[in-house]
């Protein structure tokens, strides 16, 4: 690799990193072919897990850095005095064979700025993944950035080739976007998410290849006012209306030569962390917005407990519930047991009244649980009316990294 490239590389590659979506859940698993090149099986690397534990680890950069757009948000943005690059079709593809060949990655994630205009861009993109597809063999796992105002026709191209398109909301209201990214459109964004989903499920029925891992998006935390209650509330929206696969929540970071309108510092990463499992309660435990918003104070989520305990102590009436009697609903509401564990408890109680012994064998979560449930063998007794119950089950501070 020669020394300019070198460059670009490190200035697209550290630009690609704000990017949250960067995931491959949902991939189809691939087996090994003689006549191909890459697999999703097992400087601008990131990893991710597919639902069945494999590690994924992608070249995750720029097309470019350079931006018609003026984002306030955004270290690339129009007005921003950073270090600027573009690669070429042919840098991106030649990179992406080079460290497949070296074991480094097994796919590509490719985000850009927008240059010339939003259809040029995404032409530029379509020809990477194409490329790699028909004159390589790739089969690895690639995800597009898809930019909403290009034609419906190129993203339809892009689905061909791609194993995940992503269209990033950034801002989850339109007073927002007016305010920090006028040259966005919210009603476009979404308008562009529907037609996705459309296309994503004709390809189904039809059994034909487009975009299989579906597609997702990212929303900024901490940038404007928005609370955690209305960023959840936004995006149970979008997994209603558009059948996402993800949304992502990527926390604020302060970016040189910042405008007045952003914040100083950014939003602490345990809030990035607590949408995170609030988006989880809804999508694998049952919980709706309200719920969420009932875990809340004052719109936002605790930072020292999680969402799903603060729940729980916030309706201690419901608690504690006998896991030898309790519907699988309920027993999901119960802090430290996950869904492996509850699906283990249904399928155990069917052969004996489990004891408190046994609950420990099927969770490792038995210590937050305790409280909240009863066993055979067990009651909490008092335990549950504790004043200093949520002190006790509080988080340990943890050291967190924004882009570890």
């Amino acid at each position: 690799m020669d020394d300019a490239l070198k460059t670009k590389l490190g200035i697209l590659a550290d630009a690609a990193k704000y990017d949250a979506s960067c995931a491959s859940s949902g991939a189809p698993k691939r087996r090994a072919a003689k006549d191909g090149l890459g697999s999703t099986t097992g400087a601008g690397i990131c990893h991710a897990y597919t639902p069945d534990g494999r590690c994924v680890s992608l070249l995750k950069i720029l097309l470019t850095n350079y931006c018609l757009f003026d984002c306030a948000y955004c270290v690339n943005r129009r007005s921003s005095n950073v270090r600027r690059a573009a690669f070429t079709v042919e840098e991106v593809v030649t990179l992406t064979v080079e460290f497949y060949k070296r074991n480094t990655i097994e796919g590509l994630f490719l985000s850009s700025g927008i240059i010339r205009s939003p259809d040029h861009t995404m032409e530029r993109m379509i020809r990477v993944a194409k490329t790699l597809r028909q004159k390589h063999g790739f089969r690895g796992y690639i995800h597009l950035k898809t930019i909403p105002e290009a034609s419906p026709w190129l993203i339809e191209q892009a689905g061909l080739f791609a194993d995940r398109l992503s269209i990033n909301l950034e801002l989850p209201s339109e007073a927002s976007l007016e305010r920090l990214a006028p040259e966005k459109d919210g009603a476009a964004i979404e308008t562009a998410m529907g037609q996705m989903r459309e296309r994503i499920a004709e390809a189904k029925e039809e059994r034909r290849r487009f975009s299989p891992a579906g597609q997702s998006t990212q929303v900024i935390v901490g940038a404007d006012a928005t609370t955690d209650e209305a960023l959840i509330r936004k995006s149970a929206a979008l997994y209603d209306r558009h059948d996402l696969k993800r949304v992502y929540y990527s926390a604020f970071s302060p970016i040189p030569d910042g405008t007045a309108i952003l914040p100083l510092k950014a939003p602490p990463l345990q809030r990035e962390h607590r949408l995170y499992q609030a988006d989880w309660l809804l999508r694998y435990y049952a919980f709706t917005p309200d719920d969420v918003a009932q875990a809340a104070e004052g719109g936002m989520l605790a930072l020292d407990i999680d969402p799903k305990l603060a729940f729980a102590l916030k309706h201690r009436e419901r608690f504690p519930v006998d896991v030898n009697t309790a519907d699988r609903e309920l027993l999901l509401r119960v802090p430290g047991l996950g869904v492996r564990a509850v699906d283990r408890i249904v399928a155990a109680r069917r052969h004996a009244r489990l004891r408190l012994d046994d609950v420990a064998r099927l969770t490792s979560g038995l210590k937050r649980a305790r409280p909240f449930l009863v066993a055979a063998d067990y009651t909490p007794g008092g335990l549950g009316d504790r004043l200093d119950l949520r002190t006790r089950l509080a988080e340990p501070p943890q050291q967190l990294s924004l882009f570890g």
